[in-house]
């Protein structure tokens, strides 16, 4: 059942990550998009149904899978080392992200956005620099 859950849970990891990787291109191009025209409304539709069709689920099943990976193995992967408290860490730290990219969705949703196409191509880097760390530490296990 571990190995099920495992595979259940890299997969829910990578959606969570494709949304966290697409959003933030969605926002760079809303921002070149009229407020009220044709196209923002469309924005609009597509970065609601990734947040909640894709990101939201694919987010909590990631979370619920790891715990459940955390009690099946009665805590000895927490007790393997620093790597994975770190890696829990960066995981927080990406729940962060996707809540901020979802606060910038909102704002869009309400025509309420302030900032620039280029703080949404920086944000759309912070999700693989977090992804690469993350792995890393899962399966190198530097420490």
């Amino acid at each position: 059942m571990y190995e099920w859950l495992k595979a259940l849970h890299v997969i829910a990891v990578i959606s969570w990550m494709a949304g966290l990787l697409y959003l933030p291109r969605l926002l760079v191009y809303h921002c070149d998009a009229e407020i009220g025209g044709r196209q923002s409304e469309t924005f609009k539709v597509m970065e609601r149904r990734l947040l909640k069709a894709i990101m939201m689920p694919a987010m909590l099943a990631s979370w619920l899978l790891g715990v459940s990976l955390v009690v099946l193995s009665q805590g000895t992967v927490l007790a393997s080392g620093w790597a994975m408290w770190v890696k829990l860490c960066l995981v927080v730290v990406l729940s962060g992200v996707h809540g901020v990219m979802a606060l910038h969705a909102r704002n869009f949703a309400a025509d309420r956005n302030t900032r620039p196409a280029v703080y949404f191509r920086v944000l759309n880097e912070v999700p693989t620099v977090l992804m690469a760390a993350i792995v890393i530490l899962v399966i190198a296990r530097p420490f």
